[in-house]
C-alpha cells in the first residue's frame, strides 16, 4: 500500500534484520510491529534509540496490542506514534507524511544549528583575538618610576569592552594617564577604543598625537591635554550611522614636582585623595569626544608627598545591586577611604572586589576600568 502511494520500503522479517538494514542504510522513518520473532518491538526501539545514528529516525509502532499499557511501553521506549491493527490506509497515511514532514524540519534544523555552532566557533576565535590585541593597549609592565607606584584595574562587562586605560611615559619627566568609556559595548565600541587608544599611544609610535615630534628632550613639544582632546574631538565627530562617542579624562603628570594638568571630556572625577584629608571627587564639566563644539579647557592638581588620585569609568558608580541601587559616589568615597592605609594595588583590587559583591556579578552591567597613582611619602 505504501509503495502504491510513491514511497520507497524496505520490508524486514526480524528485530535483528531490521537493526542491520537501518545501520547500513538509515531510513527517514520506521513501522514496527511488536510481536516479531527473535527480538520484540520495544527491545529493537530501545536499541535503534542507544545508536547515536539512528537514534533521531522516527519510529511509529503497527500492532494489534490494544492495551494502554502497550502503548505506553511505545511511546516510553521512544516511539513517537501508535497505530493498532486493522488500521485505515488514509489514518496511515497522514501519519506518516506528517512525521516525515517533522523529521524532514528536524533534520533541517539540525543542519542549521551545525552551520550556526560553526559560525559561532569563528565569532568566539575572532573575539578572543580581538580581545587579545585589546589588551596590548592596557599597560603591561607597569613602568618603574622613582616617587610613583601605580596600580589598574579592568574588567569589561563582554568579552570586548568600549573602555580603556593606559601609563604613558612621554621623557623629560612627564608621565601620560589616561581613561576612556566609549558609549555602548561589544564589538563597535571596543573597535573605537582601539582607534582612540593607538593615537593615545607611547610617543615612539607613529600613530601617537601625545607629542608635537618625536623629540622626547623638548619639553615643550608635549601636547597639552586640551589640544589631544580637541584633536580627537576632530577625527571622531559623533555620526548619525553609528551615535557613538567618547569620554576621557587624560593628564600629564609632572613627576618632580608633583602637579598634575589635565582635561576631562565628559569623564567622571578625578578622585584626590590627600595623605591629609578626605578623599573628594573633583568634577569637571565637559563635552564628551564627538560631540563638543567649543575648545577644551585645562584642570590643575597639585599632588604632595603620600597623595593618590584614581581615575575611573563610570561604569563603577554605576554598578547596580540586585535592588537596581547604584553603587554610586558615597560608597566609593566610603570604600576609597577604608582602603588607603593599604598598598595601592590591593586597594584597588578590594575595591573592585567589593563592585562585584555589590552586582552579585564578575560580569558587570557595564564596563569596569580604575587607574590609580601615589605619590611616595
Amino acid at each position: 500500500m505504501l509503495k502504491e502511494r510513491k514511497y520507497k520500503v524496505r520490508p524486514v522479517p526480524s528485530g535483528k534484520l531490521a537493526l542491520l538494514a537501518a545501520a547500513r542504510d538509515p531510513p527517514d522513518l520506521i513501522l514496527l510491529d511488536i510481536n516479531m520473532p527473535e527480538m520484540n518491538g520495544y527491545q529493537v526501539c530501545e536499541a535503534l534509540k542507544a545508536d547515536e545514528i539512528l537514534k533521531g529516525i522516527p519510529i511509529i509502532f503497527i500492532s494489534a496490542l490494544t492495551e494502554p499499557l502497550d502503548k505506553v511501553k511505545a511511546f516510553a521506549t521512544g516511539g513517537v506514534d501508535y497505530i493498532t491493527k486493522p488500521f485505515h490506509m488514509e489514518e496511515l497515511h497522514a501519519r506518516v507524511e506528517a512525521h516525515l514532514k517533522i523529521r524532514r524540519l528536524q533534520i533541517e534544523l539540525e543542519s542549521l544549528n551545525a552551520q550556526l555552532a560553526r559560525a559561532n566557533a569563528r565569532m568566539s576565535a575572532d573575539l578572543q583575538a580581538a580581545a587579545k590585541i585589546q589588551k596590548t593597549f592596557l599597560p603591561g609592565v607597569t613602568p618603574n618610576i622613582p616617587g610613583l607606584a601605580f596600580a589598574w584595574g579592568y574588567r569589561p562587562c563582554e568579552e570586548l569592552g568600549g573602555d580603556g586605560l593606559n601609563i604613558v611615559q612621554l621623557g623629560n619627566g612627564k608621565v601620560g594617564l589616561y581613561i576612556l568609556d566609549v558609549s555602548g559595548h561589544g564589538v563597535s565600541a571596543a573597535l573605537l577604543s582601539v582607534s582612540i587608544s593607538r593615537l593615545l599611544s607611547s610617543p615612539s609610535e607613529p600613530s601617537s598625537i601625545l607629542r608635537c615630534s618625536r623629540n622626547a628632550a623638548d619639553p615643550i613639544d608635549i601636547t597639552p591635554p586640551a589640544e589631544v582632546a580637541s584633536r580627537l574631538n576632530e577625527l571622531f565627530p559623533f555620526g548619525t550611522a553609528t551615535e557613538q562617542y567618547a569620554t576621557l579624562l587624560y593628564g600629564i603628570l609632572d613627576v618632580k614636582s608633583g602637579d598634575f594638568l589635565y582635561v576631562s571630556a565628559g569623564h567622571p572625577g578625578p578622585l584626590h585623595v590627600p595623605a591629609r584629608g578626605a578623599a573628594k571627587i573633583i568634577v569637571n564639566p565637559g563635552f564628551p569626544i564627538g560631540l563638543a563644539e567649543e575648545a577644551y579647557g585645562q584642570e590643575h592638581i597639585h599632588l604632595s608627598p603620600g597623595d593618590r588620585l584614581y581615575l575611573y569609568s563610570d561604569g563603577l558608580t554605576d554598578a547596580m545591586s540586585a535592588q537596581s541601587v547604584p553603587f554610586g559616589n558615597a560608597l566609593l568615597l566610603l570604600n576609597i577611604e577604608r582602603e588607603r592605609t593599604k598598598p595601592l594595588e590591593q586597594g584597588v583590587a578590594a575595591l573592585l572586589n567589593e563592585i562585584a559583591t555589590w552586582h552579585g556579578s564578575e560580569r558587570s552591567q557595564d564596563d569596569i576600568s580604575m587607574l590609580a597613582i601615589e605619590i611616595a611619602g
